[in-house]
């Protein structure tokens, strides 16, 4: 039966169905009244009642039941079994819904209110009242078979699904208060099947993948849509249907596996925000009740999305409606969460949704390269290895990309990760190359096999099978050591530019919070931003942080030592290179440094190193009289210091109109070992500076 033989038909159906109402209400209908009979001769007087005899009278409100005689017999017509999809949509309402044969009747006489307007006041009639124009539960109690008392129970489905609305003056009694049918039940019975407006405006539809998922994340969809159509432990009492919780910190891998999943269901998948769903009981109630109907009206899905809710605050009274919801209401749902949700108090079934593998990555950047097959296969093994991003992110770069080569898909993708990561850290934007380094070889050589590893992780990794050996992670992570201005951030930018990478500062001092868990929340941020990217993390003021771990002594001491152990999982779980810089290694704790990659110090510059700072420090562009580089050399400032002192000395050049010369400079660095606290030798500035310097 196609869509337009099924409303001719369901409209056959509710027309009779209509009209056997009518009959009914006319059956109800109090005779009309005779003229009083004539008087009967006095003989007659044994022919009547006894005083005795009982009255026949209805109860206040409700109208006379009829004889049987007059109670017209239900059509057969309207219970001849059909397919329940094929059946008129009340049929399926009474199915779906449990009504009872009575439950039934009283949703079809408020119905019949709306599709004939002559119901009205064939209601009054019935119940001698011209002002109960309307059902009541008294007139159908008193019209149809199998009465029951219990059809108004809050838990019976008439009340229970919102079916009907009870209008109750005050001091008029159930038994009279007016009967309304719900819009949304009363459309669906004449064939209008739709997402009840209440609902519609607090939820928004969520289109299907429109291209398959790759391999992995299909197997979890399948998976998925498995256990909930044959869920294996209904927990007593709550709905039957499994709840999916999907994990993991990827939203969008999340709500694909989730359309998907719905899509393999025959469901259409709508998303909650946890801050429009109303926190009030009552509310949350309703919008489950209303919910878990629509759920069994409609093929429909619910995605409760939580990745961004704040456990603390505002946060705290969303998370207590979404549990009362997810306890009150059935159907197919999600939950996308971080973090497994404990003590539900409904079945659960837990999956992790996590982004394609490097290898189904590194297929879809193949796809998207036009070179040769060799150099594309190389190409994308190296974007695979360096981003993680999901397969429409990877085509959305590539139609954003100034061509379809390495080089500009590349700077796609950076451009992809920026905003995620931009509200989050400084970003640094890296001009320095190795020359600019002046560190012993050594530190140099380690510098260099930094770069090297992240750059060659794929091969090693993936090609070379170090894989499925490493078991605490992916991570490259690195100590950087050193006083202040030793080229601890420069080292970061120059392996940053070389690899041609974001970089971005994170002051470790400003993350940490006093408040117990906010610090995770903040690293698990940033690190879930960056990602996709394989930015480089520069952890500034390590200390902050890792400082020698003491006896524990309260609560506070405890969740110190969490807040380190979080950093380092997540660190050696991190695709990209993660950099802890400190300019007290000492006070670093031992237990923690061995769990980091490298160790790279940075200590103060040679005579020798300083003079090549000095002699690169100042831009081709700067007008300079004739330096003594040696001399400015023997001046034991860091890198740091040098470039303060540097820009010092061509603002005051600036100011006084002229090259920057020795006097100036002279000046600036005298200013930057003051602010440094160091002692300034005049003798040294007596003997450095020209006749008539300044002393």
């Amino acid at each position: 039966m196609n869509a337009a033989d099924w409303n001719k038909e369901n409209d056959r159906y509710l027309s009779e169905a209509v009209a056997w109402v009518r009959t009914r209400l006319d059956g109800m209908a109090p005779p009309k009244e005779e003229p009083p009979p004539a008087a009967r001769p006095a003989k007659a007087f044994w022919r009547t009642s006894p005083a005795s005899a009982p009255l026949q009278v209805p109860l206040q409100g409700q109208a006379a039941q009829p004889p049987a005689a007059q109670r017209v017999p239900r059509p057969a017509s309207l219970d001849e079994p059909a397919e329940e999809d094929m059946a008129p949509a009340l049929v399926q309402l009474t199915t779906r819904l449990d009504l009872s044969p009575f439950e039934r009747d009283v949703l079809l006489l408020c119905a019949a209110m709306e599709f004939d307007t002559g119901i009205a006041a064939q209601c009054a009639r019935a119940q001698d009242n011209a002002n109960r124009g309307y059902p009541t539960f008294g007139l159908a109690l008193a019209m149809f078979d199998e009465p029951s008392w219990d059809a108004l129970s809050p838990e019976r489905p008439l009340r229970y699904w919102r079916l009907v609305d009870i209008r109750q003056p005050q001091g008029v009694p159930l038994i009279a208060a007016s009967l309304s049918i719900d819009e949304r039940i009363v459309n669906f019975i004449k064939g209008l099947n739709y997402l009840d407006d209440r609902l519609a405006m607090l939820v928004l539809p969520v289109a299907g993948p429109a291209e398959p998922l790759p391999p992995s994340q299909q197997a979890v969809a399948e998976a998925i849509a498995h256990a909930v159509a044959h869920p294996v432990e209904p927990v007593a009492a709550t709905p039957a249907l499994p709840l999916v919780q999907l994990l993991g910190p990827d939203s969008a891998s999340k709500r694909a596996i989730a359309g998907q999943a719905a899509r393999a269901l025959g469901c259409q998948l709508y998303a909650l925000d946890p801050a429009s769903l109303p926190q009030a009981v009552a509310d949350v109630e309703n919008f489950a009740r209303l919910w878990q109907r629509e759920s069994l009206l409609l093929p429909l899905a619910l995605y409760v999305d939580t990745d961004d809710l704040d456990p603390a605050g505002a946060g705290e009274a969303h998370r207590a409606a979404i549990n009362r919801l997810l306890l009150r209401t059935g159907g197919v749902m999600f939950l996308a969460t971080r973090e497994p949700w404990a003590r539900l108090g409904r079945a659960v079934v837990s999956v992790d949704a996590a982004k394609p593998s490097t290898a189904e990555q590194q297929r879809a950047w193949q796809d998207v390269l036009t070179q040769e097959p060799e150099r594309a296969a190389s190409d994308a093994a190296t974007l695979a290895s360096h981003f993680n991003l999901n397969v429409d992110d990877i085509r959305r770069i590539a139609a954003q990309a100034d061509g379809a080569a390495l080089a500009p898909l590349w700077d796609s993708a950076l451009l992809h990760a920026r905003p995620a990561l931009d509200q989050l850290a400084q970003r640094i934007d890296p001009v320095a190359g190795w020359d600019d380094l002046q560190l012993p070889d050594a530190e140099t050589a380690l510098l260099r096999q930094i770069a090297g590893q992240v750059a060659q992780r794929g091969a090693v990794y993936d090609e070379w099978g170090f894989r499925a050996r490493m078991n605490r992670g992916l991570g490259i992570s690195a100590l950087f050591a050193g006083d202040s201005g030793t080229g601890k951030t420069m080292a970061a930018e120059v392996i940053a530019r070389e690899l041609h990478l974001l970089i971005y500062r994170i002051d470790l001092s400003a993350v940490v919070s006093k408040f117990i868990g906010e610090t995770e929340k903040n690293l698990r941020k940033l690190f879930d931003g960056a990602e996709d990217s394989g930015a480089i993390l520069f952890f500034d003021e390590a200390d902050a942080l890792f400082g020698k771990r003491s006896e524990v002594k309260d609560s506070h001491d405890r969740y110190a030592n969490i807040e380190v152990n979080y950093l380092l999982q997540r660190m050696e779980a991190y695709r990209g290179l993660a950099i802890l810089a400190s300019n007290r290694k000492g006070a670093l704790d031992t237990a923690f440094l061995r769990r980091l990659r490298f160790i790279v110090n940075f200590p103060m510059p040679a005579p020798s190193q300083r003079e090549r700072i000095w002699r690169r420090i100042f831009p081709p562009e700067t007008p300079l009289e004739e330096l003594d580089w040696q001399r400015l050399a023997q001046f034991g400032l860091s890198g740091g210091s040098i470039h303060n002192a540097a820009l010092n000395a061509a603002f005051l050049a600036a100011r006084a109109g002229r090259k920057v010369d020795m006097p100036l400079v002279l000046e600036a660095i005298r200013g930057e070992l003051r602010k440094l606290e160091k002692p300034v030798s005049e003798a040294d500035f007596r003997q450095l500076a020209p006749a008539g310097a300044r002393s």
